[in-house]
């Protein structure tokens, strides 16, 4: 089993950043699949970023969002500039082991979630 709890949301003015962090503990291994989803009120949970080897981040973020991760500390972060309003939501941390996906179902355990409000 591997946990996974998310910190380092709160709010914040559009044009501002923040970094969310997510601790992983448990089964810890270099080689999951991290990803970062974001669900907005009344929206689909959506993909923002993963990392398994090399990046991959949603069109919508490109450019001013980035993840890393630290593998001594069992951290993962989303470091997130030039926050819009749009980027409201819950965010959520998750690993699996099928590679990048930006499907939900392809990763397997996942955080409780931290919220994003960003504010004009």
């Amino acid at each position: 089993q591997v946990q996974l709890e998310e910190s380092g949301g709160g709010l914040v003015q559009a044009g501002g950043s923040l970094r969310l962090s997510c601790a992983v503990s448990g089964r810890t291994s270099s080689t999951y699949t991290m990803g970062w989803f974001r669900q907005a009120p009344g929206k689909a949970r959506e993909l923002v970023g993963a990392m398994d080897w090399s990046p991959y981040y949603a069109d919508s973020v490109k450019g001013r969002f980035t993840i890393s991760r630290d593998n001594a500390k069992n951290t993962v972060y989303l470091q997130m500039n030039s926050l819009k309003l749009e980027d409201t939501a819950v965010y959520y941390c998750a690993a699996g082991v099928r590679g990048i996906s930006v499907a939900v179902g392809d990763y397997d355990y996942w955080g409780q979630g931290t919220q994003v409000t960003v504010s004009s």
